[in-house]
């Protein structure tokens, strides 16, 4: 669909993010006015349709960020119809909330009348009132009727369902956003809901999600017959590794923050968030009985985690639990590299090298490259913490 006749719609983009730029630059193809905010350096990128094209993902873009055409973060929201909030969050636990409500209020001071907010954050259960309550206060206007309030939380990576589910204080379809969001080709569905019903949905495709992850997980630290090993390893969760798993543990502790008391449910989001985090715990404890099963000392040993990391996506915390991962295993074994490239370079070393792969991608890639036929030992960052020589 072409927009060049749709003059009066524009599009700014709050997030110098992985899904901030996915969400922008699918936009400008289609020839509507598109600005992208870089959060951290507070300018705007005015993304054309060509630059769109050339730059294939947010990396490539900040790379030539100096290139491109500027404008005032406040001139991009205060000239957009539609703004869509998707910032990096770096920070984790108690900060968490502050650094979003940062960002949010910097986004949404300078809205104009009639224009549509899209917040694309989890926000757990009743959230989305205090976002409600804030840019009323901060705006002057009302929500639902001088300005229009979205909930679309894009999940994990990326917005993978079939059906997009949105969240609207006016509980109707918005034919302006839906042709914003999709192509005229496209067989997705937008769905708009209250956003009550948005929020639940979310929450249940969390937990959905991550219910079965988490039991896997626990189960499988059980595992100390290697035949039952092996007969585990045949299965498909073999190829569940932990960056899959750390998908969506800021969906997890946004609704955990939502939830008020004791119960089911609580008991609930908070084993599972346990025993998610309790993974590295045990991924430390395996490399440990590979030493005491193969007699080799910690400090003759060197740990290559290889997880490569899109640094750009919204959510923090897969560099987060690579950051515990590193400190805890460096606790105990010091020599500790961390891999983010393509490849895996290795260099002449007289000491055991153990890699741990954090992706399927990865050691499909490390597996391409020989690694797995040398001398080192490959452990895979999946539920049963697969050996490989």
């Amino acid at each position: 669909m072409n927009f060049q006749q749709s003059s009066s719609l524009s599009v700014t983009v709050y997030g110098l993010s992985t899904e901030g730029y996915r969400i922008a630059s699918s936009i400008a193809i289609k020839g509507l006015k598109v600005s992208l905010i870089d959060e951290s350096s507070r300018v705007a990128i005015s993304l054309k349709p060509d630059i769109a094209r050339n730059y294939p993902n947010v990396n490539s873009l900040i790379d030539d960020e100096s290139l491109l055409g500027l404008e005032p973060v406040d001139i991009a929201i205060s000239n957009a119809t539609h703004i869509f909030f998707a910032p990096k969050i770096r920070k984790v636990g108690q900060d968490v909330k502050g650094d979003v409500m940062s960002k949010f209020r910097d986004a949404i001071k300078s809205l104009r009348k009639g224009s549509s907010f899209v917040y694309t954050l989890p926000t757990g259960m009743g959230g989305n009132d205090e976002n409600i309550a804030l840019i009323e206060h901060l705006t002057g206007m009302s929500v639902g009727t001088d300005i229009n309030y979205y909930y679309m939380p894009i999940f994990g990576n990326g917005i993978s369902s079939h059906d997009l589910l949105i969240g609207s204080v006016q509980s109707k379809q918005d034919a302006q956003l839906e042709r914003i969001l999709l192509d005229s080709d496209s067989n997705t569905r937008v769905n708009f809901v209250d956003i009550i019903s948005a929020e639940l949905a979310h929450s249940i495709r969390t937990l959905g999600h991550y219910a079965g992850l988490a039991s896997v997980l626990e189960v499988c630290k059980l595992v100390n017959d290697e035949r039952v090993s092996n007969e585990l390893m045949s299965n498909p969760f073999r190829d569940v590794y932990i960056d899959e798993v750390a998908d969506g543990l800021y969906d997890l502790r946004a609704i955990a923050a939502s939830l008020g008391g004791a119960g089911p449910l609580m008991y609930l989001v908070n084993g599972t968030i346990k025993g998610t985090e309790g993974y590295v715990k045990h991924l430390i404890d395996e490399i440990r009985d590979i030493l005491k099963k193969r007699d080799l000392k910690a400090s003759r040993t060197k740990v290559v985690i290889k997880w490569r990391l899109d640094l750009n996506e919204m959510r923090g915390d897969k560099l987060d639990l690579l950051l515990s991962l590193e400190s805890k295993l460096k606790d105990y074994i010091g020599d500790v590299e961390l891999h983010n490239g393509p490849s895996v370079d290795l260099y002449p070393n007289d000491k055991t090298i153990i890699i741990i792969p954090c992706t399927k991608e990865d050691y499909a890639k490390i597996e391409a490259e020989g690694v797995v036929n040398s001398e080192c030992i490959i452990m895979k960052a999946n539920p049963v913490c697969e050996i490989v020589g």
